[in-house]
């Protein structure tokens, strides 16, 4: 039987049901021992069967970044995964170039994020899920309303009969019926093919995709066909045999199994520094998506890195499709500085050394035309400028180049390579080689040097816990001055609230409200091993002389003091005040809290741990 392939041109040959490939039973694991010898490396070998590349059509990226990619690090907090699915949203652009993106449903943490996310209506990336051949799980999927689920299916011999304990015929059976029951519930499967590359391609997974795409055609739905190179084994080399083959995977499940290009997709891992090249290989070959994660996060060695991908596709194709390449910078920000994960300083267009040079010549030629060494616009593309790795060889003017561009000082507030702070920098670059070293200075280095020497430039780890502290605070003075039993200035009845405002929130050290006179009306509100150092601390006292009672009396805001030593406890504390008003907005009293700085950076610690 033969159909026009109008693309081509010409008559493809199509099998008739009479070459239609059967599953093959085996009494035993064909575990390919052969190219797997387990106890050497994997061989690579060759059929010299060469296929041409029929990329295709409508190529696209699909993210396992909560899913996979959550398999290799701590778990995201609900917040952190909202944050990551809006940058993705803005990586994919208006076409969908990240197509989807796919959850866990199992615990309380992951429904609620995928609500939050499903709540904020983008069209891309699509959300779905992913679950376990049982059909149990399936109703997960179903009370999400969620359109698409994938779904475990373990393809080769190792897991079949060495994982699972079933034989072939019996595996195939089960993931045809759980893919039934999804399209039952109207939901559309994505097979997972895991360990495809080490599978019976003809007496397994070919005949199990043909009972799939008979299905799919019976139900109307469509059926994906994930292919995993669960342990990286792919092959891109032209020539090369199956299973490992890339081009002979892509080409046979297309041709010979009957599943559409466009619902294909490979999934890949790095296990042997292929991961990416097998993924752009997928697409050239008509396979449409390329399965990846942020930073290339995933089991063992990972996957495929998304923002490789996403560079690959527009070199590929020729245009960006609206993709907004500087959400990687924001990306690999926000990884590094929220996350605490420290991105490798030479990975490509995330690390912070990827588009510097650490030679004197090269650093010559960037300063006179950074095209030279540069892989292409960074500071347009990806609003990141090219760098300098800083040497013996690079002088003043580099330094000022790197500092400059580390601390993004434009105009008139770029630093001259006279400036003293400059001076002191390079003067200490030469002590070191003067002392016999012979590598480059490092970022880190530079960075501290930079610290000690402009200090002016820099937010501490001091400063940003006390903008913390000042959020915090308000956020919480802002909230208690609304309360009735507060504004009703009985302290019979402020004093309960307070205490349990206290007992919520162990950072407190001390709480107390003042008459509009500044007369402080309440009891010490305070931890029970400190009630013996407010002692003098009495009701009554007079406190109108105090810039936390001035300033909110002036101006009805609330404010924050800066940080002080407590003359009670001796802690370092900030204090943070609000008017207390009546129902004519008429102030009638001030809220103070006193704040422990060092509690507070202890809660900061157990967050980030």
């Amino acid at each position: 039987m033969a159909r026009w392939n109008s693309k081509k041109r010409v008559l493809d040959h199509e099998h008739s049901r009479f070459w239609r490939h059967h599953l093959v039973e085996i009494p035993e694991p064909n575990l390919m021992r052969e190219i797997f010898p387990y106890e050497e490396v994997p061989r690579i070998d060759f059929d010299h069967m060469l296929v041409p590349i029929d990329p295709a059509e409508d190529m696209f990226i699909t993210d396992t970044t909560f899913r996979d990619g959550q398999q290799a690090r701590p778990p995201y907090t609900v917040k952190q995964i909202e944050k990551i699915f809006d940058l993705l949203h803005r990586l994919s652009g208006p076409s969908g170039v990240i197509r989807q993106s796919e959850f866990f449903l199992y615990t309380e943490k992951d429904r609620e994020a995928l609500e939050l996310c499903m709540s904020k209506g983008y069209r891309y990336p699509e959300i779905t899920g992913w679950i376990r051949a049982v059909e149990e799980d399936l109703k997960l999927v179903a009370d999400f309303g969620l359109k698409e689920t994938g779904i475990l299916t373990s393809v080769s011999d190792y897991h079949i009969f060495l994982k699972l304990n079933l034989d072939r015929k019996t595996a195939l059976k089960k993931y045809v019926n759980i893919a039934r029951a999804a399209l039952d519930k109207g939901i559309a499967p994505r097979c997972h093919f895991e360990d495809v590359t080490r599978a019976d391609i003809y007496g397994f997974c070919v005949p199990l995709a043909i009972e799939l795409m008979q299905l799919a055609q019976e139900s109307g739905i469509p059926i994906k066909i994930r292919l995993c190179d669960t342990l990286g084994f792919g092959i891109s080399y032209p020539g090369s045999a199956l299973p490992r083959s890339v081009p002979r995977l892509i080409r046979t499940f297309i041709e010979d199994a009957g599943v559409p290009g466009h619902l294909l997709e490979w999934h890949g891992h790095n296990d042997f520094h292929k991961v990416l090249t097998n993924a752009a290989t997928a697409w050239l070959y008509g396979c449409s998506g390329a399965n990846g994660t942020l930073l290339g996060f995933g089991e063992r060695t990972g996957n495929a890195p998304i923002e490789g991908l996403l560079v690959e596709y527009i070199g590929l194709k020729g245009t960006s499709d609206g993709i907004d390449m500087t959400a990687i910078t924001d990306m690999a920000e926000y990884f590094q500085s929220e996350l605490g994960y420290r991105i490798p300083p030479n990975y490509p267009f995330a690390g912070e050394e990827f588009n510097a040079t650490r030679a004197g010549i090269h650093a010559d030629g960037l300063v006179k035309h950074e095209e030279i060494y540069n892989i292409f616009d960074t500071h347009k593309l990806l609003r990141r400028p090219i760098s300098i790795i800083i040497t013996d060889k690079s002088g003043v003017a580099s330094v000022a180049y790197w500092v400059n561009t580390r601390l993004h000082l434009e105009g008139d507030r770029r630093l001259d390579k006279r400036h003293p702070g400059i001076v002191r920098i390079h003067k200490r670059v030469m002590h070191e080689y003067e002392q016999g070293r012979n590598t480059s200075i490092s970022t880190e280095e530079l960075e501290r040097w930079a610290r000690r020497y402009l200090p002016e430039y820099f937010v501490s780890e001091f400063d940003r816990l006390k903008l913390k502290a000042y959020a915090l605070a308000a956020h919480l003075v802002e909230e208690v001055v609304e309360n009735e039993s507060i504004k009703s200035m009985d302290p019979a009845r402020q004093e309960p609230i307070l205490q349990t405002l206290l007992d919520l929130n162990p950072f407190i050290q001390y709480i107390y409200i003042t008459d509009r006179e500044g007369l402080k009306i309440t009891r010490n509100i305070t931890h029970i091993v400190d009630k013996s150092k407010y002692e003098s601390a009495r009701v009554g006292e007079d406190l109108s002389d105090r810039p936390w009672f001035i300033q909110p009396m002036k101006d009805g805001k609330v404010h924050v003091t800066d940080f002080y030593t407590s003359r009670y406890t001796g802690a370092l504390c900030i204090t943070v005040s609000a008017p207390i008003t009546n129902e004519y907005e008429e102030i009638v009293g001030i809220l103070g809290i006193d704040i422990r700085f060092e509690d507070l950076a202890k809660m900061e610690e157990d967050e980030a741990v």
